[in-house]
């Protein structure tokens, strides 16, 4: 045997040791790590990050009270003491800023959590259950033959306005799009043989559903919901300026720039920094929504 062949043998024999001993420590959380190396994921999480630590400590550091009036300070323009300037009333506009970021995310993410909930198990019942596959989903068509804005601006003003009423319209008006993302997947994953396994030995329908169909139901889901706390949130400044959102005094983005349109043109300030805050909550989600999307399908083959 050549010293070359006896080298390409060693090599060879060497080779499945060495690269097990040095991608051993890689296989550890390998989702984590791409999520980490997405520029966008991580661009999204810094502005979702320091927008949720704003809307928490902020407010303790302004100490004021943002429904006070100071009407020596009507209409002061952005400077030290007023770093966002005040309003027609004089209250500050950096207080409101960010105690209106407490109530618009909280609107945000409680629709994201109630359109998820009732959408997946309508979804999963669907795609599982196929004999009610075509009333869940004609239901759910019905409803997304309405654009989602006007939708919710019907049931908002069915039901009057108030945080609540934002809440329950906008989690009616994303219900079908989450509903359909989930029976899509499930209609794929009921049809796998693990799945059919589970069917073969016995296991019950709660069983199945809970223990295979769910869980691999949840990449398309966590994505689709980043999208919808977007939009719940852009959706609840509309209902706000519309007069039909969480009513004044109490603040949020919506309807502090529903307050400061009168007065566009000598304070455009008012309308500036919560429409800003609520740009870059939208911004931040839906980098989050394309990072998870781009590492979570495998169908996408993005550089990260």
């Amino acid at each position: 045997m050549t010293d070359a062949a006896v080298l390409r043998a060693g090599m060879a024999a060497a080779t499945p040791v060495a690269a097990e001993q040095v991608l051993a420590p890689r296989r550890r959380f390998p989702l984590l790590r791409k999520l980490l190396r997405h520029r966008s994921f991580m661009i999204g999480l810094v502005i979702v990050c320091l927008l949720v630590t704003a809307a928490i400590v902020g407010p303790w550091l302004t100490g004021l009270d943002p429904t006070a009036m100071r009407m020596r300070n009507r209409f002061k323009p952005p400077g030290p003491g007023l770093w966002f300037g005040a309003d027609q009333f004089g209250r500050d506009v950096l207080t409101r800023v960010l105690h209106g970021a407490r109530l618009s995310l909280f609107i945000g993410l409680s629709v994201a959590l109630l359109s998820g909930g009732v959408g997946t198990m309508i979804g999963i019942t669907a795609g599982y259950f196929r004999h009610l596959d075509a009333v869940l989903m004609r239901s759910m068509d019905a409803l997304l033959a309405f654009p989602a804005i006007l939708l919710a601006i019907g049931i908002s003003a069915a039901l009057g306005p108030q945080a609540t009423s934002v809440i329950v319209a906008l989690s009616v008006a994303y219900v079908p799009r989450t509903a359909r993302i989930t029976r899509a997947s499930t209609l794929v994953i009921r049809e796998m043989e693990y799945v059919e396994a589970a069917r073969l030995s016995g296991a019950s329908h709660v069983r199945m559903i809970l223990r295979h169909i769910l869980p691999n139901c949840m990449g398309p889901l966590v994505v689709q919901l980043t999208f919808v706390f977007a939009y719940a949130i852009l959706a609840e400044a509309a209902l706000s300026f519309l007069g039909i959102g969480p009513p004044p005094p109490a603040p949020s983005w919506g309807n502090i720039i529903a307050e400061g349109r009168d007065f566009s043109i000598e304070a455009w300030w008012i309308m500036l920094f919560p429409g800003v805050a609520i740009s870059l909550a939208a911004l931040g989600m839906n980098l989050l929504g394309d990072g998870l999307r781009d590492v979570l399908d495998p169908r996408l083959k993005v550089e990260t």
